[in-house]
């Protein structure tokens, strides 16, 4: 999965690189899967919701641009993998997960994975998690149809937001929002994607 799906298609930082090996890919998908937990594409985890392609979640990570002692929160936490490779990263990681049955998912699979830096919360992603913010980085695993005003407000000074923004449910952009001074903020455009919709307050309704 590392050589092929992502040393060959331009992911560079040989950290993320570490980290996607480590972390078991197939603890994080459903039992009758696991023969497919490397394949390069998302995967079903119930209630409507997927693991996501090995290459998105390293090239986010990338992007994050992340160092031992930095803070994290995580958007859509899934089945936990995201959060488990951004443990390897990270010194503490916050998870936000919107369905309660996916939090105690997430909560099982990162134990097993023996990740004790990560903290799932049940909550509306889009609002971020005021209690523990601000933030060096945040990573949202679903499409807003514009950046969420909380999560630009929960980054730290040099803070970098990556999500998937635009006004269509199946076609976006991939931004990477870096907060510059107290109200300054650049945004640059990776290119085109399609993400799930990002459900809650600041994002799509359900």
């Amino acid at each position: 999965m590392v050589e092929t799906q992502l040393r060959r298609r331009g992911i560079r930082d040989e950290r993320v690189l570490a980290a996607m090996e480590k972390v078991p890919r197939h603890l994080f998908v459903p039992e009758d899967l696991q023969h497919r937990a490397y394949w390069d594409g998302p995967l079903p985890i119930g209630h409507g919701q997927t693991i996501s392609q090995p290459y998105v979640v390293a090239l986010t990570c990338e992007l994050l641009e992340l160092s031992s002692t930095d803070s994290v929160l995580d958007i859509g936490t899934g089945s936990g993998y995201a959060a488990a490779i951004l443990a390897e990263l990270a010194a503490h990681i916050v998870s936000i997960e919107r369905l309660p049955e996916l939090v105690q998912l997430a909560r099982d699979n990162l134990a097993a994975a023996g990740c004790n830096n990560v903290e799932v919360q049940c909550a509306d992603g889009t609002l971020g998690y005021p209690d523990e913010a601000p933030f060096d980085a945040i990573a949202v695993a679903a499409a807003a149809p514009d950046v969420p005003v909380s999560l630009k407000a929960q980054l730290k000074d040099g803070g970098r937001l990556v999500l998937p923004v635009g006004p269509s449910r199946h076609l976006q952009d991939l931004v990477r929002v870096r907060r510059t001074s107290e109200g300054d903020f650049r945004t640059d455009n990776l290119g085109g994607v399609a993400y799930v919709p990002l459900v809650g307050a600041e994002g799509w309704a359900d």
